[in-house]
């Protein structure tokens, strides 16, 4: 009896393996996605790459030096997609074999008008166990020159490119292992925000998890809105009356942070709440003359209209403006010259002339100008996500308060643009969330310090455990005197948690107040 007992179990085990072998898809070999045929795309070439594989050295802005050794094995296709007659797509997908495949996607999006790959950090996103996939967004050229005289390219760049790639990389995957991703995922800032929105808004089956920081929102009226800004500052020279040098600008934020600064309760050089705030530069203006410790008649009007945001001659909104406590990040865009992601999009795509000048800009006429000649191919501002969340998808908004090239109320705005549609916080908040940064100088978390704000960490919980963000700690680290970067490379000062909209941090009145474990997420009061 025991012996056929043993030979029962002996057979269920053994036909258990077999089926279990049977159902486990069988991983491709590499070369064989050569020859999937996919529409209106060229795959150009398929590399399975050993450990020990030398990548090498790439130059660029999202290039690398010197070459780089990865570590595990992987199967690496490039190729290019061409939606258009005047399309040419460049596409990178970086597959893990299988057996060090997390089964999610992990998407890498572009800085400003950037026409590059980073296959450096394609690899790095794969060896994490992601599939990885990137596109040049259908350029060669970080300028504006690719853009004269190619309207579908400007399509390519405002949202085709990305929709494009993840079509490609879905394939692939898909063919590859024998089993479809299980989670796609898209985390990126400023332009790599706005191409997530795009996604969302366009493409709502393509991602299950949505980052977006500090996005480019609404392209042709935030070019014209942030280039108001630098033009305002320079347009007479820095000679001119309005001209707003450093110095001056300090001198602004310490009288704004004298003014806000302890709206929260506590008194530590940060805002926590600008929408709190109520300055007014004119405080800060020189009873005669002019002084080091206060700001002439036209420099104080500069500093208004910079808070003011950009506006159209019978006085509606074009763009918000900058926010008390940001001023010492203004200096990105004032000091000298304004910023060159503004300048390329006037000349190549607006007015399609390289020679075109900032100072003959008119904030009415070229904003109108701009949303005629390119709106259609570059904005992404409808705030109805309906089909996103129908899909499923979750999506994190990021506002950096200090930020220093995109202006956070903006975002601020968008995000209460998408509660009014979805009909209120409550059907906003279980798929959509916002985060609004105090300190964060833009890009939390994306550049260079990935474990100062752990928004993708956040959205992977989310998604994959259904637990919805309602903190996210920033940490706030030393800058250097005079710096304009983003991400400070000194020793972290403080921890801080930024809370999911409309909350705010708030001092439980015990402990470190630089520790961000000593702070509540309470309604703010406004």
């Amino acid at each position: 009896m025991r012996h056929h007992v043993d030979r029962v179990l002996c057979a269920v085990i053994t036909a258990t393996l077999m089926l279990t072998v049977r159902n486990a898809p069988a991983q491709q070999a590499c070369e064989s996605l050569q020859s999937i045929k996919i529409p209106n795309v060229t795959i150009t070439k398929v590399t399975a790459g050993m450990p020990g594989y030398e990548l090498p050295a790439q130059s660029g802005l999202l290039g690398q030096s010197p070459a780089r050794q990865i570590p595990v094995p992987f199967c690496r296709i490039e190729a290019f997609s061409a939606p258009s007659a005047d399309s040419h797509i460049g596409i990178e997908v970086w597959l893990p074999i299988a057996t060090n495949w997390n089964g999610n996607f992990l998407a890498a999006g572009n800085p400003g008008f950037i026409g590059s790959l980073s296959s450096g950090g394609l690899a790095a996103i794969m060896q994490q166990g992601y599939v990885a996939a990137g596109t040049d967004t259908g350029h060669v050229d970080d300028g504006f020159q690719w853009a004269i005289g190619h309207p579908e390219k400007w399509a390519d760049w405002g949202y085709r490119a990305v929709h494009e790639m993840v079509v490609v990389t879905k394939t692939l995957a898909d063919r590859y292992y024998g089993r479809p991703i299980r989670y796609s995922y898209w985390n990126s800032c400023h332009n790599g925000g706005n191409q997530g929105l795009n996604e969302a808004q366009r493409y709502p089956d393509d991602f299950n998890g949505i980052v977006v920081g500090d996005p480019a929102l609404h392209i042709s009226h935030l070019q014209s809105g942030s280039l108001y800004l630098s033009w305002v500052a320079l347009k007479d020279g820095v000679d001119g009356a309005g001209y707003l040098p450093p110095a001056k600008v300090e001198v602004l934020h310490q009288a704004a942070l004298a003014a806000c600064d302890a709206n929260d309760g506590l008194k530590d050089g940060l805002i926590e709440d600008p929408l709190s705030c109520r300055f007014d530069p004119a405080t800060t203006q020189c009873k005669a003359g002019d002084a080091p410790t206060c700001l002439t008649q036209g420099q104080v009007d500069t500093a208004k209209k910079i808070y003011a945001g950009a506006k159209f001659r019978d006085g509606a909104s074009i763009y918000a403006g900058f926010e008390p406590g940001s001023e010492v990040t203004w200096n990105f865009m004032i000091e000298k010259q304004p910023f060159s992601v503004n300048l390329n999009y006037f000349k190549g795509m607006v007015f399609q002339d390289p020679d075109w000048d900032f100072r003959t800009f008119d904030v009415d006429r070229d904003t109108r100008l701009a949303i005629e000649r390119t709106g259609q191919y570059v904005d992404a501002n409808n705030p109805d996500l309906r089909p996103f969340k129908q899909a499923g998808g979750k999506i994190i908004l990021i506002a950096s308060w200090a930020s220093m090239a995109l202006q956070p109320r903006q975002v601020v705005q968008y995000y209460q643009n998408i509660e009014q549609v979805m009909g209120g916080a409550d059907k906003t908040r279980d798929f959509a969330r916002l985060f609004a940064v105090p300190g964060a100088r833009g890009c939390p978390g994306f550049v260079r310090n990935t474990e100062d704000f752990k928004a993708f960490d956040a959205m992977v919980r989310w998604v994959e455990q259904g637990e919805a963000p309602e903190r996210i700690v920033f940490a706030h680290r030393q800058a250097a005197s005079g710096s304009t970067s983003m991400a400070a490379q000194g020793a972290v000062t403080r921890t801080r948690p930024a809370c999911a909209w409309p909350n705010v941090a708030n001092y439980q009145g015990t402990g470190d107040v630089n520790d961000a474990v000593n702070f509540d997420c309470v309604a703010p009061k406004r």
